[in-house]
């Protein structure tokens, strides 16, 4: 079959023989599948990132003298079976899958290892177990982005938004623009989108963004209506002190249990939360330096570079600092089922497709913020050029 293998960082198309699903696999005909921004990484910084990866567990991640079909955002149909598999659905099915597979007792990130070979070809194996059937007639192009909208929904929830809460969101690449998808469709009203490119914040308010600033010209920290908010910590203690001479005028009044109230009521000074999408150095000390105090940062955004920020700034602020990754199953099915019923609509992010022969032209075209955000590749297109 043909696949755009990648190897020293170079990207090429080749016939290599096709995948064999072992025990508990199912082969996949892939209908798409789109380049994610880790791809991009992996292709120039893979040994960097096997590095890091090895730190946290996982020794088999991609080296960049491997040749390495890459791809882990795809959907497909059904081929055919491995031994031992349940067979629950009939060759033709449209699916998608999580992107990892078991050989043996070893477990592969597909697309981003050489034992696992990606969705940047034909055919693909997938674990019959992490398959899930594509409901509602849900279109090939809409359903191979399950994977990256399941990566915002997992980022959405562990931010915690509550629906009054401003939601910003700094960068407005792929995953920020899934961020903001999710945002919406999780009922935040007040979503302020955050980049540079005019581009890209165009794609923001598509997506659903209801504020959209250029960081050139406007501060996002004071874009929205803000409530409940403070920027200064002489603020808080003035609150502090003003609520208590109040709550003190009053005879034998347990005022404890007033601040205990307004904790339950959400009515003490919090900040939005903050979703980091851009992924370089220097971005996480930017926003805590100009986010409110009491704010929430949720860190998706995957810088692979060493970067440094100021703990005591976060701590005078308390600010919350979290950071989050991929997605679990029910994450995955969830997301699926909410582009299958209409909820979120993934369409703004697509924004072109290139048959295997146009993969290496649209990496080059993913390296500029003010054309494409997602780039499909179906397989069965001959077109090279974007």
């Amino acid at each position: 079959m043909k696949a755009v293998i990648c190897t020293e960082a170079r990207l090429e198309v080749d016939d290599i023989p096709p995948p064999i699903p072992v025990r508990g696999q199912l082969l996949i005909d892939v209908s798409r599948c789109g380049i994610c921004g880790s791809d991009l990484h992996a292709r120039v910084h893979a040994d960097e990132m096997a590095e890091l990866a090895a730190e946290t567990g996982y020794r088999d991640f991609m080296r960049s003298h491997q040749r390495v079909v890459l791809g882990h955002e795809f959907s497909g149909t059904v081929a055919g079976y491995g031994p031992g598999c349940r067979k629950r659905w009939p060759v033709g099915t449209a699916v998608v899958a999580l992107p990892i597979v078991r050989t043996g007792s070893d477990i592969h990130l597909t697309g981003l290892s050489a034992s696992a070979p990606g969705g940047y070809a034909e055919q693909v194996v997938v674990q019959e177990s992490m398959t899930l059937p594509v409901p509602n007639g849900l279109s090939t192009e809409a359903a191979a982005l399950t994977e990256p909208m399941a990566v915002a929904w997992h980022a959405v929830r562990k931010g915690d938004v509550g629906k009054r809460r401003t939601a910003i969101v700094i960068g407005c690449g792929p995953i920020g623009l899934a961020v903001i998808s999710m945002l919406k469709a999780s009922g935040v009203r007040t979503v302020v989108a955050a980049d540079f490119s005019a581009r890209r914040r165009a794609l923001a308010r598509q997506c659903g963004a209801d504020v959209v600033v250029d960081p050139a010209t406007a501060s996002p920290w004071t874009s929205y209506p803000r409530r409940r908010e403070t920027t200064s910590i002489t603020e808080v203690l003035a609150l502090g002190l003003d609520t208590m001479e109040r709550l003190r005028r009053i005879p034998k009044l347990p005022w404890w249990h007033a601040f205990a109230l307004a904790d339950a009521v959400g009515a003490t000074p919090s900040g939005p939360v903050v979703f980091e999408c851009v992924g370089m150095p220097g971005v996480i000390d930017g926003i805590l330096a100009g986010a409110p105090l009491r704010s929430r940062v949720v860190v998706v955004g995957v810088c692979m570079e060493t970067d440094t920020f100021r703990p005591a700034l976060a701590i005078n602020k308390e600010i919350d600092l979290r950071f989050a990754i991929a997605y679990d199953p029910r994450e995955f099915r969830d997301t699926l089922h909410m582009l299958a019923d209409g909820k979120v609509d993934p369409t703004p992010l697509i924004t072109g497709t290139v048959g295997l022969a146009g993969v290496e032209s649209a990496f080059t075209a993913l390296g500029s913020p003010e054309v494409h955000a997602k780039i499909l590749i179906d397989p069965e297109n001959t077109t090279a050029a974007l």
